[in-house]
């Protein structure tokens, strides 16, 4: 499968590199319609497209999000994303999801949500209450939300910090595998990825942007996905059309900016939808996918650059609009 990355690394003259990179990435199959791909080192296979949270908890009524989350499982989708702090911290999105998953449905899925909570009393009481809200046990992987700061990896890995309640819910089954996320800036990510490798600690995930704009301006997919890989870390990826900021770009189409974030080496690109036609669209782009070639990918790059190159398009990378955690301090602790 080409790719942006083996692209990249292809054009810098990296052909050792690249083979090395392309031998870690996620291995893909098909069922019906749908596509799968390997999550890491974990043994686990999650659906290309995953049903975004915020957006579950965005939705009109419970019985739209109920609709949208089942008929997504019914037609193969099986990655569920979600966090307690999604729309003003009110837990509404992992409240009507967890009722979406009534019946059946949570032993149909891959299931996780993410803390703010920076210490090790708030991390678990954080994930005790959405784990009320989820009506589950456990949740298959918990990640450290928001590292959007220089420190937030120095306060993880703290004494006290919110490793420690991570991994005491690992040992007590109420999760199972463990990662982090963030939107602000690959530095803070690579950070992250150093401080771990330096205390021996390997996470089994992370979550990143990855869209038409990111490959030109502060690119997680350049920078961060790299070092991911060639750690055996699974990736996840967000936010392909931008929050839809990038849509009012009118630089790319819906169906090109989900290929594109499809194309990469990532495991599950995780999407906001909030009606059944968004869903049905990417169901859709999944059912009929094949991967960008490196010539598609360049001409996608290069229309796409000079809206990128501002960051306009990228307010979370840019501004604080979707900072949610710099705008609730208190959440961290």
């Amino acid at each position: 499968m080409e790719t942006a990355l083996l692209g990249a690394a292809l054009r810098q003259g990296g052909q050792e590199a690249a083979a090395e990179t392309e031998s870690s990435h996620p291995t893909e199959t098909r069922r019906g319609d749908m596509l799968y791909r390997s999550f890491g080192k974990t043994g686990q296979t999650v659906s290309v497209i995953g049903v975004g949270g915020s957006h579950i908890g965005e939705t009109s009524s419970d019985d739209l999000a109920t609709k949208i989350v089942r008929t997504a499982i019914d037609r193969g989708i099986n990655f569920m994303d979600n966090s307690w702090d999604y729309n003003n911290g009110n837990g509404e999105a992992e409240t009507k999801m967890g009722k979406a998953l009534r019946d059946g449905y949570r032993q149909k899925v891959f299931l996780m949500t993410k803390v703010d909570g920076r210490t090790r009393d708030l991390a678990a009481k954080q994930l005790d209450e959405s784990l009320k809200r989820l009506q589950t046990d456990h949740v298959d992987l918990l990640q450290f939300h928001e590292v959007i700061r220089m420190e937030d990896p120095d306060r993880f890995f703290a004494q006290g910090g919110a490793l420690e309640a991570f991994l005491d819910a690992k040992k007590a089954g109420k999760i199972r595998y463990i990662g982090f996320t963030g939107h602000k800036d690959p530095a803070i990510h690579l950070r992250m990825l150093d401080m771990a490798k330096q205390k021996g600690f390997h996470f089994d995930a992370v979550l990143f942007p990855s869209n038409v704009m990111d490959w030109s301006f502060r690119s997680f997919v350049h920078q961060v996905m790299p070092v991911a890989l060639r750690e055996g870390i699974a990736v996840q990826t967000m936010k392909p059309m931008g929050g839809k900021f990038i849509l009012r770009s009118k630089a790319a189409t819906p169906t090109e900016c989900l290929r594109y974030a499809l194309s990469q080496p990532t495991s599950v690109v995780i999407h906001g939808m909030d009606k059944m036609e968004y869903l049905e669209h990417s169901l859709d782009v999944v059912k009929n996918f094949t991967p960008m070639t490196e010539q598609q990918l360049n001409a996608l790059a290069d229309k796409t650059k000079e809206a990128a190159m501002t960051g306009k398009y990228e307010l979370f990378k840019t501004t604080n609009h979707f900072d949610s955690t710099a705008q609730n301090p208190s959440w961290l602790g």
